[in-house]
């Protein structure tokens, strides 16, 4: 079958303004991928006391039960990307999670939620490398790099969103208390809250098929370096341990202090400091949307004030500062006496964790050749997402359950995991600081 797609040249690129409405729209949709994501955070209560799951139990369906159809499908839908229609395969990924949102608002037992929330993970697994690829294929290179900032302000909008929209529609229900649904009986209010979320999914699936899928750019544009074969990876990462221990396990000791963080902080809110569930819901979310996108946008702002002082390290040597200045956060969280405290705090690691992700991303690339970079780029998705989804949540969880006995402790176990990430990502990360230094002037001499 002829690919349809596939130009024989670059035939240019779309218009200004249906770039940027494309652009703009799977934003949108990334935004509500993580309100169906993380909204679970903020329902560990009622859902405990409604089903008596434990912390390791709401764990669990946290982390693995999502991540582990989302790493193992990444890969695969990637390669879909590159040979189908992506709008399609957008809009099929969003109703697919869509439908498992709701699906966890049916269900009242672990193996269902936990099987639905794996369905949650098959559906986001197709929007991150097919909006990658259609923003890549809607802008020339040139201008390309603030519409992939824009997109990626899309998981702190979402968690934020998540939390407040959460806090808002649960507060109201729980008012009414159990609902009678047509068709589906009588449902509890955390039931009707994730009916809610993935009710714009269904809105979003429709205008995902209404775009026109851009011409691929750039495929027959010049001849092309096959891939990298396994011997060659291999050499190259041997070659560079100290730089792809850095990327691949020093950085993401930075997201699981962010998923640990986004896991447990409503609970911790309402165990702790005495919120209600929507006060925590709003406050929190607020603090997270303000706190986390004021991070990412400050990333390339830090690092191009170090790379103006020579420091040519600055991805990496960035995330071993913020990291380790986590830590006094991190303690304080676990003593603070008000919850105006335990705001700063949480606001303060919020904000440090996100500044080094876009650069250590960026990081990647630089010190990757182009053959090898697509593999190397899947490493360290899988890595982020099980060390810091699947491992960090249930780490607190685990922590909270068996090492202190004690739910109202989930501050000291917050405090403990996020430290014990922090000083082994700090030191990943100063291992690698002089190698990726000397990596990247050794590519730039050879080019």
């Amino acid at each position: 079958m002829v690919n349809v797609d596939s130009p024989t040249a670059n035939r240019g690129y779309p218009p200004a303004a249906r770039a940027w409405g494309v652009t703009l729209l799977l934003t949108i949709i990334y935004v509500f991928s993580f309100v169906d994501r993380q909204v679970l955070n903020l329902l560990v209560g009622p859902i405990q006391q409604d089903l008596s799951f434990t912390d390791t139990q709401i764990s669990l369906l946290q982390g693995f039960g999502f991540v582990a159809t989302y790493v193992l499908l990444s890969v695969p839908i990637g390669r879909l990307v590159d040979t189908r229609r992506r709008v399609n395969i957008i809009a099929a990924g969003v109703a697919f999670w869509s439908v498992a949102t709701a699906a966890c608002g049916m269900v009242r037992s672990f193996p269902g939620l936990f099987m639905a929330r794996a369905g949650v993970g098959i559906g986001e697994a197709a929007l991150t490398p097919a909006a990658w690829s259609l923003i890549a294929d809607l802008f020339p290179s040139s201008r390309r790099s603030f519409p992939l900032s824009v997109f990626l302000m899309g998981p702190y909008l979402g968690v934020g969103v998540a939390m407040i929209a959460g806090g808002l529609v649960m507060d109201e229900l729980l008012v009414k208390g159990d609902v009678v649904v047509p068709l589906l009986g009588a449902m509890a209010p955390w039931q009707l809250t994730f009916l809610t979320v993935a009710a714009p999914g269904l809105l979003l699936t429709v205008l995902m098929l209404l775009i026109r899928e851009p011409l691929r750019q750039g495929v027959d544009a010049g001849p092309m370096a096959a891939a990298a074969t396994g011997a060659e990876i291999s050499f190259w990462l041997r070659s560079n341990a100290r730089v792809y221990v850095a990327l691949l396990l020093g950085v993401p000791c930075i997201v699981l202090v962010l998923y640990a963080l986004q896991a447990w902080v409503p609970s911790y809110l309402q165990r702790v400091q005495g919120m209600s569930l929507g006060e925590a819901g709003t406050r929190y979310g607020s603090v997270a949307l303000v706190a986390g996108s004021l991070g990412v946008l400050s990333g390339p702002f830090f690092g191009r004030l170090l790379e103006q002082r020579g420091f040519h390290d600055y991805p990496i040597r960035i995330g071993a500062i913020t990291l380790g200045t986590t830590v006094p956060a991190l303690l304080a969280l676990a003593v603070a006496p008000t919850p105006t405290l335990a705001l700063a705090a949480i606001g303060f690691v919020s904000f440090l964790v996100t500044v080094p992700l876009a650069l250590a991303a960026s990081a990647l690339q630089i010190a990757t050749p182009n053959r090898m970079r697509g593999v190397l780029a899947g490493a360290y998705v899988v890595a982020t997402n099980l060390i810091g989804m699947a491992i960090g949540p249930s780490l607190v969880a685990l922590t909270t359950d068996y090492l202190f006995g004690d739910p109202a402790a989930i501050g000291q176990s917050l405090a403990l995991v996020g430290t014990l990430a922090a000083l082994v990502g700090v030191t990943l990360l100063v291992r690698g600081l002089k190698p990726y230094a000397d990596l990247v002037a050794t590519l730039a001499d050879d080019h």
